[in-house]
């Protein structure tokens, strides 16, 4: 007779009870619960069942129902936060032919010799992308994310360093928290000594240790485009690798890496056309100068000529442990987003450098914009050149942040008297208006949504 299997636990988990009768058989065990008590101490052995402690087993539909009325229950923000974080509207065509279609997002990672060569070409896109926006000729396949990017920057630089083991790294203050946090975490196993500090060259010149590496960030977490020459000057006269973390839409009309003498560039790619996924992870990148190349973490796509001199594109550097052998690998914690960068080159080739830039220029104007008005308005915010976030210097932040909730925006709150703001490709003049309102508004009434 055949058995019917339609409980959530029967399609989900495990072995059914004929199985679990031939494994015990076959490790000499007459019934689980006596060969549970033989393995496991009984310090973190349960005192109850599992199911005395749960609510009684629904049906598979009832709990994909009740999932969806949890679901129903949230808040749809805007979020405007920033860090790392952008708004984005995905085409189209390449929402529905690459990031629904399986075809593309069932690959992880690009482990096998013998993947596809259309796969191969897209990511061999992506790689064009970041080389042809930093400056710096050499990009791999993707990472895992920009903070992940950052720490594996450091160990690059560390690996490539002649001078002494009591070396530190020099991380800029206003690198993104998230940036800042994976560096130290990293660092800490390896006994790496990380420095944060000012990136100007007054700041930079009373740094009396030996430094292997400096990381900087183009654009600070507070908005602001920084100078960077003091790092570039810096770098060169210690022997440091010089590490920038990039905005890749902000590099289509600010300097490129390559420009300020940059050895690496690092960041993420997810404001191109990937959609916030509660945080991450986002398609990583990092490029590197000529003669770094064999020290660069993760995978490259190469292209090389076949017999028949047809051109062929091959992964020509694969440098994890699952690769060679662990003491030459040059990563362990890096993997590559390869349904997230192929996203993000289709989305530079769908609005090309034209678009590119048009699109950086609209978010650079709304910015500006919305710190003018806010300025005419009377409210204070931090003066220097800005790309895409406005900080707000206010006092009771928490009441602005709670009027900024009510009218559908998530705002970051830097400090009791701070206020970031980062605008991105989706915000409208109808958001300018109402972020406007939040704290000029005369009246103080928002009861009632506006």
């Amino acid at each position: 007779m055949t058995q019917i299997r339609s409980s959530f636990e029967d399609r989900h988990i495990g072995p059914d009870q004929s199985q679990i009768e031939q494994m015990l058989k076959e490790i000499g065990q007459q019934d689980l619960e006596t060969f549970i008590k033989s393995v496991l101490p009984s310090s973190i052995a349960m005192a109850t069942t599992l199911a005395s402690a749960l609510p009684p087993a629904i049906s598979e539909v009832a709990a994909i129902s009740e999932l969806r009325n949890f679901a129903s229950k949230n808040q749809v923000m805007k979020s405007l936060i920033g860090i790392g974080y952008y708004g984005t509207i995905t085409p189209p065509v390449i929402l529905r032919n690459v990031l629904e279609n399986p075809a593309w997002y069932t690959a992880y990672t690009p482990y096998q010799p013998e993947i596809s060569q259309g796969r191969l070409e897209a990511i061999f896109a992506f790689q064009t992308v970041v080389a042809d926006l930093t400056g710096l000729p050499i990009s791999n396949a993707s990472m895992l994310d920009e903070a992940t990017s950052a720490a594996e920057a450091m160990t690059l630089a560390r690996r490539v360093w002649k001078g002494g083991d009591s070396a530190v790294l020099v991380i800029d203050e206003h690198l993104h928290p998230q940036v800042k946090s994976v560096i130290h975490t990293r660092a800490k196993p390896l006994k790496i000594s990380i420095l944060e500090s000012e990136i100007d060259a007054l700041s930079l010149s009373r740094l009396e240790v030996e430094v292997f590496g400096i990381v900087a960030a183009q654009i600070s977490t507070f908005g602001s485009v920084q100078d960077l020459q003091g790092c570039k000057d810096f770098a060169a006269a210690r022997g440091a690798i010089f590490i920038i973390d990039c905005d890749l839409l902000a590099l289509t009309i600010y300097k490129s890496a390559k420009e300020w003498g940059a050895d690496v560039a690092i960041g993420s790619a997810q404001r191109f056309g990937v959609p916030m996924g509660f945080g991450g992870p986002h398609a990583g990148f990092m490029a590197v100068r000529e003669g770094l190349e064999r020290s660069m973490p993760g995978r490259l796509v190469g292209q090389s000529f076949d017999v028949h001199a047809n051109p062929a594109l091959r992964l020509a550097l694969l440098t994890r442990e699952q690769h060679i052998r662990r003491d030459k690998a040059t990563s362990n914690i890096c993997t590559a987003q390869v349904l997230l960068a192929v996203m993000s080159a289709f989305y530079a080739m769908w609005h090309g450098p034209a678009g590119l830039q048009a699109i950086a220029i609209r978010i650079r104007n709304f910015s500006n914009l919305l710190r003018d008005a806010l300025v005419a308005g009377g409210v204070s915010v931090a003066e220097s050149e800005i790309f895409d976030t406005v900080q707000i210097n206010i006092s009771n932040a928490d009441a602005h942040i709670s009027k900024a909730e009510f009218l559908g925006f998530n705002l970051r709150k830097i400090s009791d008297g701070a206020i970031g703001i980062s605008i991105d490709e989706t915000t409208t003049l109808a958001d300018i208006r109402a972020l406007i309102e939040i704290f000029i508004s005369t009246s103080g009434n928002y009861q009632a949504k506006v």
